[in-house]
């Protein structure tokens, strides 16, 4: 009986040959792998989920918009009006053309809706002066402050006031 000995040497060993460390995959590490990758690829889908859902849940901050002025100007001409004015030397009156400018159709409408109380009110303001006192442009300016200052009261109790921002005169004779 022959009685081979193997040698400590791989190539030496008949032909057979082990394998090398190389090949060999540890199983443990590739489920390492696998779970880092996996986790990895989780916590980039979290940061990006949180990214856009953030500001989309994010509460919007109320910015104060002004109120965009219509386009066109809003006028409203009243009747022209025939007032007798405040005695100095001679009695003398005015004949006005009044035109109200207003902010808006919602202020057109109550200016409208209360004209009388319109009229009235500017009837008092033109009145109530001197014919001395309306020669120049800066009175006129003066007397159509003076009525918008009476036009922006309310018309009514519970009423709130009528957004009127001009009043012009395009008529205006004094005699």
């Amino acid at each position: 009986m022959a009685t081979s000995t193997v040698s400590p040497n791989p190539s030496t060993n008949n032909g057979a040959s082990a394998p090398s460390p190389a090949k060999v995959k540890n199983p443990k590490r590739r489920k390492r792998l696998i779970v880092a990758a996996v986790l990895l690829v989780l916590a980039l889908a979290a940061a990006a989920a949180t990214y856009y859902l953030t500001d989309y849940f994010k509460p919007k901050t109320a910015v104060a918009v002004a109120p965009v002025p219509s386009a066109d100007p809003i006028y409203v001409a009243l009747a022209p009006m025939t007032v007798n004015l405040q005695p100095n030397d001679t009695h003398k009156f005015l004949h006005a053309g009044v035109t109200l400018k207003v902010a808006d159709a919602k202020a057109q409408v109550l200016v409208n809706q209360y004209l009388p109380e319109v009229t009235s009110r500017v009837l008092l303001v033109l009145s109530n002066r001197r014919s001395d006192t309306l020669i120049t442009p800066e009175d006129k300016a003066k007397l159509a402050a003076e009525a918008l200052s009476a036009l922006t009261l309310p018309f009514g109790p519970n009423l709130p006031a009528a957004k009127i921002s001009g009043v012009m005169f395009p008529v205006f004779m004094l005699q």
